[in-house]
Protein backbone atom coordinates (compact mmCIF):
# COMPACT_ATOMS: atom_id res chain seq x y z
CA UNK A 1 0.00 0.00 0.00
CA UNK A 2 1.35 3.43 -0.98
CA UNK A 3 0.93 5.70 2.04
CA UNK A 4 2.61 8.79 3.44
CA UNK A 5 2.45 7.00 6.80
CA UNK A 6 5.08 4.29 6.33
CA UNK A 7 5.36 3.24 9.99
CA UNK A 8 2.39 3.06 12.35
CA UNK A 9 2.58 3.09 16.14
CA UNK A 10 -0.20 1.21 17.95
CA UNK A 11 -1.32 2.27 21.43
CA UNK A 12 -4.25 0.80 23.35
CA UNK A 13 -5.93 0.00 26.65
CA UNK A 14 -4.37 -3.27 27.72
CA UNK A 15 -6.75 -3.93 30.64
CA UNK A 16 -9.93 -3.62 28.58
CA UNK A 17 -11.12 -6.80 26.85
CA UNK A 18 -13.01 -5.00 24.08
CA UNK A 19 -10.03 -2.75 23.37
CA UNK A 20 -7.75 -5.80 23.30
CA UNK A 21 -9.99 -7.48 20.73
CA UNK A 22 -9.99 -4.35 18.58
CA UNK A 23 -6.20 -4.16 18.90
CA UNK A 24 -5.84 -7.70 17.59
CA UNK A 25 -8.24 -7.06 14.72
CA UNK A 26 -6.51 -3.80 13.81
CA UNK A 27 -3.07 -5.40 13.72
CA UNK A 28 -4.39 -8.16 11.45
CA UNK A 29 -6.03 -5.59 9.19
CA UNK A 30 -2.91 -3.42 8.90
CA UNK A 31 -0.70 -6.47 8.37
CA UNK A 32 -2.88 -7.49 5.43
CA UNK A 33 -2.13 -4.06 3.93
CA UNK A 34 1.61 -4.78 4.30
CA UNK A 35 2.13 -1.82 6.62
CA UNK A 36 4.94 -1.64 9.15
CA UNK A 37 3.49 -1.56 12.66
CA UNK A 38 5.17 -0.94 16.01
CA UNK A 39 3.57 -1.74 19.37
CA UNK A 40 3.61 0.35 22.52
CA UNK A 41 5.26 -1.46 25.45
CA UNK A 42 2.34 -0.65 27.80
CA UNK A 43 -0.07 -2.09 25.24
CA UNK A 44 1.86 -5.27 24.43
CA UNK A 45 0.52 -7.34 27.40
CA UNK A 46 -2.95 -7.21 25.80
CA UNK A 47 -1.70 -9.17 22.78
CA UNK A 48 0.17 -12.31 23.88
CA UNK A 49 0.91 -13.64 20.39
CA UNK A 50 2.34 -11.16 17.91
CA UNK A 51 5.54 -10.55 15.96
CA UNK A 52 5.61 -6.74 16.21
CA UNK A 53 8.52 -4.75 17.53
CA UNK A 54 7.72 -3.43 21.02
CA UNK A 55 8.96 0.03 21.99
CA UNK A 56 8.53 2.44 24.87
CA UNK A 57 6.14 5.35 24.26
CA UNK A 58 8.90 7.91 23.59
CA UNK A 59 10.70 5.50 21.22
CA UNK A 60 7.43 4.76 19.47
CA UNK A 61 6.83 8.48 18.89
CA UNK A 62 10.33 8.87 17.47
CA UNK A 63 9.96 6.10 14.89
CA UNK A 64 6.27 6.22 13.92
CA UNK A 65 4.79 8.42 11.19
CA UNK A 66 1.33 8.05 12.75
CA UNK A 67 0.04 6.91 16.14
CA UNK A 68 -3.23 4.98 16.25
CA UNK A 69 -4.77 5.05 19.72
CA UNK A 70 -7.46 2.54 20.70
CA UNK A 71 -9.50 3.39 23.78
CA UNK A 72 -11.15 6.47 25.18
CA UNK A 73 -10.21 10.11 25.33
CA UNK A 74 -8.08 9.40 28.41
CA UNK A 75 -5.81 7.15 26.37
CA UNK A 76 -5.40 9.77 23.70
CA UNK A 77 -4.72 12.49 26.30
CA UNK A 78 -2.01 10.33 27.82
CA UNK A 79 -0.46 9.60 24.41
CA UNK A 80 -0.60 13.25 23.33
CA UNK A 81 2.06 14.20 25.89
CA UNK A 82 4.69 12.20 24.03
CA UNK A 83 3.30 12.71 20.53
CA UNK A 84 3.46 16.50 20.70
CA UNK A 85 7.18 16.49 21.50
CA UNK A 86 7.95 14.44 18.39
CA UNK A 87 5.48 16.09 15.97
CA UNK A 88 3.78 12.76 15.24
CA UNK A 89 0.04 12.92 14.33
CA UNK A 90 -2.54 10.93 16.28
CA UNK A 91 -5.64 9.04 15.15
CA UNK A 92 -8.17 7.68 17.65
CA UNK A 93 -10.39 4.57 17.55
CA UNK A 94 -13.13 4.83 20.16
CA UNK A 95 -13.31 2.07 22.76
CA UNK A 96 -14.27 4.40 25.61
CA UNK A 97 -17.49 6.06 26.67
CA UNK A 98 -17.79 9.47 25.00
CA UNK A 99 -14.89 9.65 22.57
CA UNK A 100 -14.72 13.32 21.61
CA UNK A 101 -11.13 12.77 20.45
CA UNK A 102 -11.29 9.10 19.43
CA UNK A 103 -13.99 9.33 16.79
CA UNK A 104 -13.54 6.24 14.56
CA UNK A 105 -15.79 3.32 15.47
CA UNK A 106 -14.04 -0.05 15.92
CA UNK A 107 -16.00 -1.61 13.04
CA UNK A 108 -14.90 1.06 10.53
CA UNK A 109 -11.34 0.11 9.69
CA UNK A 110 -12.15 1.15 6.12
CA UNK A 111 -11.92 4.76 7.31
CA UNK A 112 -8.38 4.08 8.53
CA UNK A 113 -7.45 2.75 5.09
CA UNK A 114 -8.83 5.93 3.49
CA UNK A 115 -6.81 8.05 5.90
CA UNK A 116 -3.66 6.07 5.18
CA UNK A 117 -4.24 6.74 1.49
CA UNK A 118 -4.03 10.47 2.25
CA UNK A 119 -7.70 11.44 2.49
CA UNK A 120 -8.30 12.98 5.94
CA UNK A 121 -8.83 16.14 7.98
CA UNK A 122 -5.91 17.44 10.03
CA UNK A 123 -6.63 19.57 13.09
CA UNK A 124 -4.04 21.35 15.17
CA UNK A 125 -4.97 21.37 18.87
CA UNK A 126 -2.93 23.41 21.32
CA UNK A 127 -1.89 22.29 24.78
CA UNK A 128 -1.32 24.18 28.02
CA UNK A 129 1.92 24.11 29.97
CA UNK A 130 1.61 24.54 33.72
CA UNK A 131 4.40 25.14 36.24
CA UNK A 132 4.33 25.48 40.02
CA UNK A 133 6.91 27.94 41.34
CA UNK A 134 7.74 28.41 45.02
CA UNK A 135 10.55 30.58 46.36
CA UNK A 136 11.99 30.97 42.84
CA UNK A 137 12.15 27.19 42.37
CA UNK A 138 10.05 25.15 39.93
CA UNK A 139 8.45 22.35 41.94
CA UNK A 140 6.87 20.65 38.96
CA UNK A 141 5.44 21.16 35.49
CA UNK A 142 3.26 19.25 33.06
CA UNK A 143 1.26 19.53 29.84
CA UNK A 144 -2.51 19.41 29.39
CA UNK A 145 -4.50 18.93 26.19
CA UNK A 146 -7.79 19.31 28.07
CA UNK A 147 -7.33 21.30 31.24
CA UNK A 148 -5.21 22.41 34.14
CA UNK A 149 -7.17 22.25 37.40
CA UNK A 150 -6.42 23.59 40.84
CA UNK A 151 -8.18 21.16 43.16
CA UNK A 152 -8.45 20.68 46.93
CA UNK A 153 -6.20 18.38 48.91
CA UNK A 154 -7.55 14.94 49.81
CA UNK A 155 -10.30 16.59 51.87
CA UNK A 156 -12.56 19.14 50.09
CA UNK A 157 -11.59 22.57 51.31
CA UNK A 158 -12.07 26.16 50.16
CA UNK A 159 -8.91 27.71 48.74
CA UNK A 160 -8.07 31.39 48.60
CA UNK A 161 -6.07 32.57 45.58
CA UNK A 162 -5.58 35.44 43.14
CA UNK A 163 -5.69 35.30 39.35
CA UNK A 164 -3.57 37.47 37.07
CA UNK A 165 -3.67 37.54 33.27
CA UNK A 166 -0.57 38.90 31.54
CA UNK A 167 0.55 40.32 34.91
CA UNK A 168 -2.72 42.24 35.29
CA UNK A 169 -4.79 41.53 38.40
CA UNK A 170 -8.16 39.97 37.52
CA UNK A 171 -9.74 38.79 40.76
CA UNK A 172 -9.36 36.94 44.02
CA UNK A 173 -11.35 33.81 44.71
CA UNK A 174 -12.36 31.70 47.66
CA UNK A 175 -13.52 28.48 46.08
CA UNK A 176 -12.89 24.76 45.70
CA UNK A 177 -10.48 25.64 42.90
CA UNK A 178 -10.40 26.67 39.27
CA UNK A 179 -10.24 24.98 35.84
CA UNK A 180 -8.22 26.48 32.98
CA UNK A 181 -9.20 24.67 29.80
CA UNK A 182 -8.35 24.64 26.10
CA UNK A 183 -11.09 24.50 23.45
CA UNK A 184 -10.43 20.75 23.32
CA UNK A 185 -11.05 20.51 27.05
CA UNK A 186 -14.13 22.74 27.03
CA UNK A 187 -16.30 19.62 26.57
CA UNK A 188 -14.64 17.80 29.47
CA UNK A 189 -14.15 18.77 33.13
CA UNK A 190 -14.76 22.47 32.39
CA UNK A 191 -18.16 21.69 30.87
CA UNK A 192 -19.31 19.83 33.98
CA UNK A 193 -18.18 22.87 36.00
CA UNK A 194 -20.52 25.15 34.05
CA UNK A 195 -18.09 26.41 31.43
CA UNK A 196 -18.96 27.17 27.79
CA UNK A 197 -18.23 24.95 24.82
CA UNK A 198 -15.45 26.42 22.66
CA UNK A 199 -15.07 25.36 19.05
CA UNK A 200 -11.70 23.55 18.70
CA UNK A 201 -10.47 26.03 16.08
CA UNK A 202 -10.72 28.96 18.50
CA UNK A 203 -7.49 30.40 19.86
CA UNK A 204 -8.89 30.84 23.34
CA UNK A 205 -8.69 29.65 26.94
CA UNK A 206 -11.59 29.38 29.36
CA UNK A 207 -11.25 29.94 33.11
CA UNK A 208 -13.97 28.22 35.15
CA UNK A 209 -14.34 28.77 38.93
CA UNK A 210 -15.17 25.64 40.95
CA UNK A 211 -17.92 26.25 43.51
CA UNK A 212 -16.92 29.86 44.27
CA UNK A 213 -18.02 31.40 47.55
CA UNK A 214 -18.97 34.57 45.64
CA UNK A 215 -21.88 33.60 43.41
CA UNK A 216 -21.16 36.36 40.86
CA UNK A 217 -18.00 34.53 39.82
CA UNK A 218 -18.56 33.20 36.31
CA UNK A 219 -16.42 31.56 33.60
CA UNK A 220 -14.41 33.90 31.41
CA UNK A 221 -12.91 33.26 27.96
CA UNK A 222 -9.57 34.89 27.17
CA UNK A 223 -7.23 35.04 24.19
CA UNK A 224 -5.14 31.90 23.77
CA UNK A 225 -1.70 33.49 23.91
CA UNK A 226 -2.23 35.11 27.29
CA UNK A 227 -0.46 33.87 30.41
CA UNK A 228 -2.46 33.01 33.52
CA UNK A 229 -0.82 33.25 36.95
CA UNK A 230 -2.50 31.91 40.08
CA UNK A 231 -1.10 32.97 43.44
CA UNK A 232 -1.97 30.67 46.36
CA UNK A 233 -2.64 32.72 49.48
CA UNK A 234 -0.56 32.10 52.58
CA UNK A 235 -3.79 32.44 54.60
CA UNK A 236 -5.06 29.01 53.53
CA UNK A 237 -5.23 26.26 56.12
CA UNK A 238 -4.87 23.46 53.55
CA UNK A 239 -2.57 23.01 50.58
CA UNK A 240 -4.29 22.49 47.20
CA UNK A 241 -2.89 20.49 44.27
CA UNK A 242 -2.57 20.97 40.55
CA UNK A 243 -3.82 18.36 38.08
CA UNK A 244 -3.03 18.33 34.35
CA UNK A 245 -5.58 16.23 32.42
CA UNK A 246 -6.14 14.33 35.69
CA UNK A 247 -2.71 12.81 35.16
CA UNK A 248 -0.07 14.26 37.46
CA UNK A 249 -0.76 15.86 40.83
CA UNK A 250 1.65 18.64 41.71
CA UNK A 251 1.70 20.03 45.24
CA UNK A 252 1.17 23.79 45.47
CA UNK A 253 2.56 25.09 48.78
CA UNK A 254 1.02 28.15 50.38
CA UNK A 255 2.54 31.25 48.82
CA UNK A 256 3.38 29.48 45.56
CA UNK A 257 2.59 30.67 42.03
CA UNK A 258 1.09 28.61 39.22
CA UNK A 259 1.89 29.78 35.72
CA UNK A 260 -0.21 28.50 32.81
CA UNK A 261 0.41 29.32 29.16
CA UNK A 262 0.05 27.84 25.71
CA UNK A 263 2.65 25.18 24.90
CA UNK A 264 4.91 26.03 21.97
CA UNK A 265 3.99 22.92 19.92
CA UNK A 266 0.59 21.73 18.69
CA UNK A 267 -0.87 18.26 18.60
CA UNK A 268 -1.77 17.06 15.10
CA UNK A 269 -5.10 15.26 15.41
CA UNK A 270 -6.38 13.33 12.40
CA UNK A 271 -10.06 12.77 11.56
CA UNK A 272 -11.83 10.99 8.70
CA UNK A 273 -13.22 13.30 6.00
CA UNK A 274 -16.81 12.85 7.22
CA UNK A 275 -15.90 14.19 10.68
CA UNK A 276 -18.58 16.60 11.89
CA UNK A 277 -17.88 18.46 15.14
CA UNK A 278 -21.51 19.41 15.69
CA UNK A 279 -22.63 15.84 15.10
CA UNK A 280 -20.16 14.84 17.81
CA UNK A 281 -21.80 17.30 20.19
CA UNK A 282 -25.24 15.99 19.33
CA UNK A 283 -24.33 12.33 19.72
CA UNK A 284 -22.03 12.63 22.75
CA UNK A 285 -24.04 15.21 24.72
CA UNK A 286 -27.48 14.00 23.65
CA UNK A 287 -28.42 17.32 22.07
CA UNK A 288 -31.67 17.46 20.13
CA UNK A 289 -31.55 16.28 16.55
CA UNK A 290 -33.16 17.85 13.49
CA UNK A 291 -36.95 17.80 13.56
CA UNK A 292 -37.18 16.40 10.07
Amino acid sequence: MNSQFKTLGIVGRHRNQQAAETLQELIQYLSALNLNCLLDSETAPAIPNHDLQVLSRPELCQKADLLIVIGGDGNLLHTARDAVYHHVPVLGINRGRLGFLTDILPNRFDKIKTILEGDYILEKRFLLEASVIHQDRVLGSDLALNEVALIPSSVPHMTEFEIYINNQFVCSQDSDGVIIATPTGSTAYALSGGGPILHPKLDAIVIVPMFPHTLSMRPIVIEGNQTVDIFISKNNTAQPRLACDSHQLIETPLGSRIQIKKFKQHLDLIHPTDYDYYESLRSKLQWGRKLS
